[in-house]
């Protein structure tokens, strides 16, 4: 019995024994330490579109009827012709415009050997160069430079004018009925010769006013002043040659009224019939000396052409950027004598115009 129990107490301290070897000795983990990694984030943006060109042309044909009682009285040719013009206005940098208008005249019996069987012939053509110095200073008073030729071969000369003009139309009066659009001022030199190239020339010195205002009921308002000391080549006669001048202060004032007034639009408003009408003194002409006058009078201080125009319009927009247009209506005038005090000869002259205009 005690060498069992001796055998028992043997058994179990090498059980004791075996337990602890069998148990691992704690260890120490040595945690990674942790990396932050920045990676590049690509924010994607719309890209400002940088200035393109852009701009209108415009090419019609007008037919022009025979005046009421007046064919031939007028400048002594026939007084019905086909006029083509071509115009144009291109905004080709920010600060930089150019705009065109090319007409030409021709009569529609140029092949008749008899001059009173033949209308109007000719050409005009008018080229502007604008450059747009910005605003001056703090103020919103805009300064523009205009380069202006024109040559018109009927007149036999041709003329470059440089004006600086100071756009005053922010500080003009504007409401919600009336909007002053361009109230430019500025001073100018222009310089106009014959085709002769000989002493038949004129250098001017003077101011310009070209303004426009919108008026309601779609009714706008055009008023232009043109005031220059002319220094005349050589001298020429006024007064009915009474006189010789080589100056003379002259004063030209264009004033035109205009007016749009839809009649028509159709579902799709591609097609539109509108009443059109412009108007006005084109132009009121003063001079310091007696200049104007008809053959059979004295020669007088002003002289003026007054008219009115009144058509109906169909325009055809065929896409957003190109439309077909024509127009039928007819002019009232003074025909013939323009002098102040005895401008007569009021008559009317029926015309009809086709056309088309694309912007881009």
């Amino acid at each position: 019995m005690k060498k069992l129990i001796l055998l028992l107490g043997s058994l179990l301290v090498v059980i004791s024994a075996s337990a602890k070897e069998t148990v691992p000795a704690p260890t120490t983990v040595e945690e990674a330490p942790i990396q932050v990694v920045e990676k590049e984030v690509i924010v994607y943006r719309d890209k400002e579109e940088g200035f393109r060109p852009n701009g209108v042309l415009n090419l019609e044909t007008r037919f022009y009827g025979k005046a009421e009682e007046l064919n031939y009285r007028n400048n002594e040719v026939k007084n019905n012709y086909t006029e083509i013009n071509l115009s144009g206005d291109i905004q080709m940098t920010e600060n930089q415009s150019f705009a065109f208008e090319v007409k030409s005249f021709s009569n529609w019996n140029h092949s008749s050997d008899d001059p009173k069987q033949k209308g109007e012939d000719g050409n005009e053509i008018k080229l502007d160069y604008f450059y747009n110095h910005g605003t001056i200073g703090d103020s919103k008073i805009e300064f523009i430079s205009r380069i202006e030729y024109e040559n018109v071969s009927a007149d036999e000369a041709q003329r470059i004018e440089y004006w600086a003009g100071f756009n005053l139309a922010q500080y003009m009066f504007n409401n919600d009925y009336i909007k002053t659009t361009d109230f430019t001022i500025g001073p100018k030199y222009e310089y106009e010769w014959a085709d002769s190239n000989d002493d038949d020339y004129i250098n001017k010195l003077g101011i310009n006013l070209e303004s426009m205002t919108e008026l309601p009921l779609n009714f706008a308002f055009e008023l232009n002043i043109f005031a220059q000391q002319n220094f005349l080549g050589k001298k020429y006669g006024f007064d009915s040659g009474r006189k010789e001048k080589d100056k003379d202060f002259t004063i030209d004032v264009e004033a035109y009224l205009y007016n749009v007034t839809n009649l028509y639009t159709s579902s799709n408003e591609k097609f539109m019939l509108d009443f059109v009408f412009e108007g006005g003194y084109d132009q009121y002409n003063w001079s310091q000396y007696k200049l104007y006058g008809h053959e059979n009078e004295n020669s007088q201080k002003a002289s003026y052409s007054l008219y009115a125009y009144p058509g109906i319009q169909g325009t055809y927009q065929v896409t957003p950027a190109f439309s077909v247009y024509a127009v039928a209506g007819a002019e009232y005038r003074n025909w013939e004598i323009e002098s102040e005090k005895s401008a007569s000869h009021w008559r009317w002259q029926p015309t009809v115009t086709v056309g088309m205009t694309t912007v881009f």
